[in-house]
């Protein structure tokens, strides 16, 4: 059975070719008929999974309260991508942002140098890249601080880590449940279990 007939799709459709070398970081902007969210991962596109309810309810609640603790000079932007090297672009689920790393509105991707924090919120299909590849490549841009988000019993777990600038790789900083209470890279103070309230 063919690709196309196993998803119930025309025998027509064409999926999508690398070239020799795989795919490059612009080739995101260049593509036609990408799935929205599309990530390049080693040259490879990653394409998401259907978001659960979880995701999505966490993901509201720490973009909510980081836009009303983050410092003037950085900005929340959720669900874009960094590119990070020729074949690496992944799509963070938010991202702090200094403010003279946007160039406009049609701006499709951020500089590493540019962001202060990276979250990513794990589902089933992301687990190793959010646990492995996504932190490791992080660390080597250069990125300072990376949060992990991880579901408990119907609730977020937060991983926070901090870059080590001698080995260029994360730290554990700490593990929040029920509340992420921080100093760096800011006063940050978030109400997890609100993820479980309707308002």
């Amino acid at each position: 059975m063919s690709a196309a007939r196993e998803y119930g799709l025309d025998e027509s459709y064409e999926w999508a070719r690398p070239p020799v070398g795989g795919w490059t970081a612009d080739d995101l902007d260049r593509l036609p008929n990408l799935p929205p969210h599309t990530e390049l991962i080693d040259g490879s596109l990653v394409f998401m999974s259907p978001q659960t309810y979880f995701h999505m309810v966490t993901l509201r609640v720490l973009e909510n309260a980081l836009w009303s603790q983050v410092p003037e000079e950085w900005r929340v932007v959720r669900e874009m991508t960094t590119k990070l090297a020729k074949r690496d672009r992944p799509e963070p689920d938010l991202m702090l942002v200094r403010e003279e790393g946007f160039t406009g509105p049609s701006q499709t991707w951020y500089a590493p140098e540019h962001l202060l924090l990276a979250v990513e919120i794990v589902s089933e299909e992301s687990t190793e890249r959010d646990r492995e590849t996504k932190p490791r490549k992080y660390a080597a841009a250069g990125i300072p601080h990376f949060w992990r988000v991880e579901e408990n019993h119907g609730l977020p777990v937060v991983y926070v880590y901090e870059l080590d600038p001698a080995t260029h790789a994360y730290g554990a900083a700490g593990i929040f449940h029920d509340r992420l209470k921080l100093s760096v890279p800011f006063p940050v103070d978030i109400d997890l279990t609100a993820v479980d309230r309707r308002r």
